[in-house]
């Protein structure tokens, strides 16, 4: 399996980011801002683009830029640019690396940026505030759905298990006898592809299973409820053939698997798909139903140039107009807009119902994705330790406990 490229480790993360050169020397003419993005999608940066254009239409004096970064190395090319000198303006913040960005003193408060901060849901801003004080801007607040390929499960002869038999065993079993008949792929947990380990939480928390202890301090993958959560992904796997095996790439949103995991922002992919099909939440697990959540939030950078100027843009960007037009694919944080009447209204592709189960109702019970100070770092120590559980006959609980002793002292930093 290949590794992480090289990380900069959390102590040199956060001396980056708090002691590089820059800081707020805007004068007055002309000023570009730079924000860097992880998503290249066209739909995407056709509304950003929309945004920055109306925002220059009443401050002809600033562009907006918008510069997308592979999403496997996005923190680290952030980070890599911030400790370079050349920090963005303005970051998309991964749920990941919020609590490095967040505890390190590199972002500027955003509480007086933000029109209606009150309507912002608490949930929602946890992971974004340090004393009282909101640092991030969670702008995309989205729950793990699965998409389903509706002709090719009836082609197959299955049928969409519904109610209470939506559960892991029969989501996995109807993914698996798909893939033997169609000869394409059943289960896809889109962006996991043996990397980035922390998207398979969308699977293993529907056992209760956790990555760590709450306070961040104590390593959870050597505990029973995720050596049976591992030990069913690696069965659906190298014997049910439910999901693909390493080295094999399939796209749901080209017609080449039955499912795959992934959040609304993805629904665009389908607007000239050739194929029915439909959303509906994570099935349930032995410790019953769940969500999990992915966020995206706004920081501006303290030492970028011009962070008075980037304070103005995410002020707009984020205002309740924007963050109605955002939630296209962005589920917002304001309460007032997690309606599904709301919702429906820029998310035509998908019906109201919809919505509600997947998204509404997800926010209200979800939790978010891992994360934890030092995520790099971690992220990559837990990639390495669970390499050797990716082939036929692994130990499971042996690896497991292996991920434990390499990430064990990095937690109690």
């Amino acid at each position: 399996m290949r590794r992480f490229p090289s990380v900069i480790s959390t102590v040199a993360l956060l001396a980056a980011l708090t002691a590089c050169g820059g800081g707020e020397t805007e004068a007055g003419g002309p000023t570009t801002l730079r924000m860097t993005t992880w998503s290249a999608n066209p739909a995407h940066v056709e509304l950003f683009n929309a945004i920055a254009a109306d925002y220059k239409a009443t401050n002809p004096d600033v562009t907006v830029t918008f510069e997308a970064l592979p999403l496997e190395n996005y923190t680290t090319t952030v980070t890599t640019q911030i400790a370079g000198g050349n920090p963005p303006d303005i970051a998309w913040i991964l749920e990941a690396a919020a609590p490095d960005f967040v505890a390190s003193g590199a972002l500027v408060p955003l509480d007086d940026s933000i029109d209606e901060a009150a309507d912002l849901a608490p949930g929602a801003t946890a992971l974004w505030k340090q004393d009282g004080k909101l640092m991030g801007y969670p702008f995309s607040t989205s729950p793990f759905g699965v998409f389903v390929n509706t002709d090719m499960l009836k082609s197959a002869g299955q049928t969409m298990p519904a109610g209470d038999r939506w559960t892991w065993d029969s989501a996995t079993a109807v993914a698996a006898a798909t893939a033997a008949k169609s000869g394409k792929q059943g289960l896809v947990i889109r962006d996991f592809d043996y990397k980035d380990w922390t998207n398979l939480a969308t699977v293993f928390r529907g056992w209760g299973a956790e990555a760590w202890s709450a306070d961040g301090r104590t390593c959870g993958f050597d505990q029973q409820p995720m050596i049976d959560a591992m030990t069913f992904l690696h069965k659906a796997t190298f014997t049910g053939k439910a999901l693909p095996a390493p080295g094999v790439a399939a796209d749901f949103f080209a017609g080449e698997s039955a499912m795959t995991i992934a959040q609304i922002s993805r629904a665009s992919l389908l607007k000239e798909a050739k194929f029915g099909w439909t959303l509906v939440p994570l099935p349930a697990g032995p410790s019953g139903e769940y969500s999990v959540i992915g966020q995206g939030g706004l920081g501006v950078l303290k030492k970028g140039k011009n962070a008075d100027a980037a304070r103005g843009f995410v002020k707009f960007f984020t205002s309740p107009a924007n963050s109605a037009k955002l939630a296209q694919f962005f589920p917002p944080p304001r309460q007032s807009q997690l309606t599904a009447e709301t919702l429906a209204k820029a998310n035509p592709l998908l019906k109201p119902e919809q919505l509600q189960d997947v998204v509404i109702d997800g926010i209200a019970d979800g939790v978010v994705k891992p994360s934890h100070t030092g995520s790099a770092e971690i992220n990559q120590a837990v990639r390495s330790a669970l390499d050797p559980l990716w082939k036929p006959g692994a130990d499971v609980t042996g690896v497991l406990r292996g991920v434990c002793t390499a990430i064990s002292p990095l937690l109690a930093k």
